[in-house]
């Protein structure tokens, strides 16, 4: 992961179920540190099964490195309200752009607790997986220096955000992957019985990395949309 020399050796990893922050994780646990992976959990509508498929992958990949996964509550549901990513209806389908999946504060909200729990446990840095191509405005350079500033402000504490994939497409990333457990990674917002649906935004965007890298997509679909 060429995380900096003078990084200590102790490092938090903000992750969901998805190919990237997995992969991330994966790559993170190869190193002589200890590993603290986080989950913010917010209440959105595919959580449940997000996490099954992560304790899944974490039972996979497991080292001496990987640490208990750590689960903050950050719960939405009083700020989203009916939101489709609450409710699991009319959620964006494989046709949809890019910019119909954004939640609104998003790493706001992932970051929030997560640097603050960083900091009381000493922890000086958290990697999360944004890639290249994120379009949104809290996936920013700017973003992620300012509000990092705000909570070291609030704190007097020194936790840094570090980006590894920030320069790379999914692509790249899955191609990284290669032989890693990704049949336990989940990228879907729209689960069913316990399986990606197939047919959301994030399937689609999941097969066609797994097309253009030129990989075996060992997903689970109900439906297969591409």
């Amino acid at each position: 992961m060429n995380l900096p020399s003078e990084i200590a050796p102790s490092l938090a990893v903000l992750v969901s179920g998805g190919s990237d922050s997995a992969i991330l994780l994966a790559e993170a646990c190869a190193e002589p540190r200890a590993v603290h992976p986080i989950y913010i959990r917010t209440g959105l509508f595919w959580e449940e099964t997000e996490l099954v498929f992560l304790r899944r992958f974490l039972t996979a990949i497991a080292s001496p490195a990987l640490q208990s996964l750590k689960i903050l509550d950050q719960p939405v549901a009083d700020v989203y309200g009916p939101h489709w990513s609450m409710t699991g209806e009319n959620v964006p389908d494989e046709e949809s752009p890019d910019e119909a999946v954004f939640l609104p504060g998003r790493n706001v909200l992932l970051l929030a607790k997560a640097l603050l729990w960083c900091h009381l446990q000493r922890i000086p840095t958290i990697a999360m997986a944004p890639l290249e191509a994120n379009p949104f405005p809290d996936a920013t350079p700017t973003f992620f220096r300012a509000f990092a500033d705000v909570i070291n402000q609030a704190v007097e504490g020194t936790v840094q955000i570090i980006r590894p994939f920030a320069h790379l497409s999914k692509r790249e990333v899955l191609l990284r992957g290669r032989g890693m457990p990704l049949q336990h990674t989940f990228s879907c917002i729209r689960p069913s019985n316990g399986r990606h649906c197939g047919r959301c935004n994030k399937c689609a965007e999941r097969q066609k990395a797994f097309i253009q890298a030129s990989m075996p997509d060992p997903t689970d679909y109900a439906n297969r949309g591409v």
